[in-house]
């Protein structure tokens, strides 16, 4: 596989970001990395510890040259992958949350794939929240970055792909953000000439308590929507300043992350003054009424139904429901 990379470096870098859990979890995923058919010299573990309150590093005199550990002071996920990117010395680059874990198989037949095509900027693979996963795997042609998601609603979770170091170019993580991920992957992808998509499930994700998706207070609450309307904003001042299949390809996503925007308002908020609100900060930034495109079912009937006053009511008063449902 080494002929195929950048001679002298590691295949792939493993950026785990590590912040006051378990040591066993982190252990874990250390291991699943280990488990992988690549050589010493054809991995890079790196794992970032963002300030933890109580440092893992007993934990991991085990690994020995195994790992590379970087204590950072707390600043928050976006930083802690920014400096993995800053120490990481591989071809490929691979980020994992230290409460997650990769799975065998699944993750083995991602490295065919780059060893069959090293051209491959980006493979993007699939999750999985339990520990079967499929045997036989579908791929996708090779493709730009921005004709996959032209045509797909991606999933922007940035765990989701191996892509190589090079695609990065200045990009980095936004600091001090949730929702990072939202930005960060729609402008990877239009960096990516060569993209290709497995369902191969090569990513066990786990979702705790903790999670910044779980948290109701207000407080928390009211970061979300301002750090996802700012995504949008950068997302959207992004689409008039890049190439025409480039910005297509945004503004699909743009569109999709302000329907998802919308949806957020209507079931956490549940306040007819909120949603007219958003509206009307939408319009204000150009990003409503929603673009009058067939990107799929969903979207063609949300865009209808938020367009008119009776319409959004409507949903007020049923997706709340929905949701408590499920």
């Amino acid at each position: 596989m080494q002929s195929v990379m950048e001679e002298n470096k590691p295949i792939i870098s493993f950026i785990l970001t590590y912040y006051n859990l378990p040591i066993q979890m982190l252990c874990e995923c250390i291991n699943s990395i280990l488990a992988l058919s690549l050589l010493p010299s054809e991995r890079e573990i790196i794992v970032i510890d963002d300030g933890s309150e109580t440092s893992p590093m007993n934990g991991l005199m085990q690994y020995g040259d195994d790992i590379i550990y970087i204590r950072q002071k707390n600043q928050g996920l976006s930083m802690a992958r920014n400096k993995g990117i800053e120490m990481a010395q591989g071809t490929y680059l691979q980020f994992v949350d230290a409460d997650d874990h990769l799975i065998l198989a699944p993750y083995e037949h991602c490295l065919d794939i780059i060893q069959k095509n090293g051209d491959i900027d980006m493979l993007m693979f699939d999750f999985a929240n339990t520990q079967s996963t499929n045997k036989t795997y579908s791929d996708s042609e090779v493709m730009t970055g921005s004709e996959y998601m032209l045509n797909h609603n991606i999933h922007a979770t940035a765990c989701g792909y191996l892509f190589k170091r090079t695609t990065l170019s200045e990009l980095r993580f936004t600091p001090g953000i949730w929702h990072e991920d939202e930005e960060f992957t729609p402008q990877l992808l239009i960096r990516a000439e060569h993209v290709c998509v497995t369902d191969a499930k090569a990513y066990y994700y786990y979702r705790h308590k903790g999670s910044i998706t779980t948290h109701d207070n207000e407080e928390s609450k009211a970061k979300r929507f301002d750090d996802i309307k700012g995504v949008l904003d950068r997302l959207h001042y992004l689409c008039d300043r890049v190439p025409q299949v480039d910005r297509l390809a945004l503004q699909r996503r743009v569109a999709q992350l302000t329907m998802d925007y919308i949806y957020q308002v209507i079931v956490q908020q549940r306040s007819q003054k909120a949603l007219n609100a958003c509206i009307d900060k939408l319009r204000s930034k150009g990003l409503f009424p929603l673009p009058d495109r067939d990107y799929s079912q969903k979207y063609i009937w949300f865009r209808k139904m938020t367009n008119t006053r009776l319409g959004r009511t409507i949903l007020l008063n049923t997706l709340p429901l929905l949701k408590k449902e499920r």
